[in-house]
């Protein structure tokens, strides 16, 4: 079995068939490991979540924040941003089949050495916490109260980890390091507002993975969302975001043996939101 990892797709379908393409994945014999944000801002979000769908147990995708706000919007507990492009989701005659498919994917994967997520894990959380804290949020999304969960989720605060927060607060600092975490303190403190890249971090603040001491450093974290860092790959860390909806590429990486694969977008969206 092979295995793939992937960054971002976020609705780029087209580049994404190509990427599958170049790799010859055959979902009888190879595996996927999604980053996250299938979706948004790119064209193609509906196809995009039938194929990845399509490939049954041969895909893992792990929850992104985009995902998460496809999911909010669709309950009403947020409302579309003039830069989304989910109208075709929205309006799908499958919608609810592939909603349902979306809230029940994960925010976590770790699989050997590996860890898969869409942004980060938090410093002081080792691979076995942050599995459990993680399954703590897709309980909650795969409730029967999951509408209420998406309408708490949203917030930067409380903006640090502590083991006795409860409730929603608990669950939204757990949903904001996997899906939302750049740049964190020492101590584990995030920040959000910031995009850019990592010469322009404000002072205190440090990327997440480049926190001294960090408990899951023996770990190879997989991780997407951030895509002015582009193409990051060290022993212990795989960063698969390349901006391809900013005209950048989609990237995949062969586990094995870490070759790298690219494919180079084709109709890049303006940042201009």
């Amino acid at each position: 079995m092979t295995i793939y990892a992937v960054g971002d797709i976020q609705g780029c379908y087209v580049e994404f068939q190509q990427l599958l393409k170049q790799i010859r994945f055959d979902p009888a014999q190879d595996k996927l490991w999604l980053v996250g944000d299938l979706v948004n801002r790119g064209p193609g979000s509906l196809q995009v979540l039938r194929l990845v769908k399509s490939f049954g147990d041969s895909a893992i995708t792990v929850l992104g924040n985009h995902d998460l706000h496809l999911l909010a919007v669709a309950e009403g507990a947020a409302e579309l941003h003039r830069s989304d492009t989910l109208d075709e989701v929205l309006s799908a005659p499958d919608r609810d089949e592939l909603l349902t498919w979306l809230r029940r994917q994960r925010l976590l994967h770790a699989e050997g050495d590996y860890v898969l997520v869409h942004a980060g894990l938090l410093p002081q959380w080792s691979v076995k916490q942050a599995a459990s804290l993680a399954h703590e949020v897709e309980k909650a999304l795969r409730g029967d109260d999951y509408a209420t969960f998406l309408a708490r989720m949203y917030g930067n605060a409380p903006h640090n980890w502590d083991d006795e927060l409860t409730g929603y607060k608990r669950l939204r600092v757990i949903t904001n390091a996997f899906t939302r975490m750049r740049i964190c303190t020492l101590q584990g403190e995030m920040e959000f507002k910031f995009k850019g890249e990592v010469e322009h971090i404000p002072e205190g603040y440090l990327p997440w993975f480049d926190v001294p001491n960090r408990v899951t450093r023996d770990a190879t974290v997989i991780f997407g969302h951030w895509s002015a860092l582009g193409l990051k790959i060290t022993p212990k860390v795989i960063a698969l975001d390349t901006g391809c909806l900013w005209g950048g590429p989609m990237s995949a990486i062969r586990l094995e043996d870490r070759q790298l694969f690219q494919v180079s977008c084709k109709n890049p969206v303006a940042k201009n939101w």
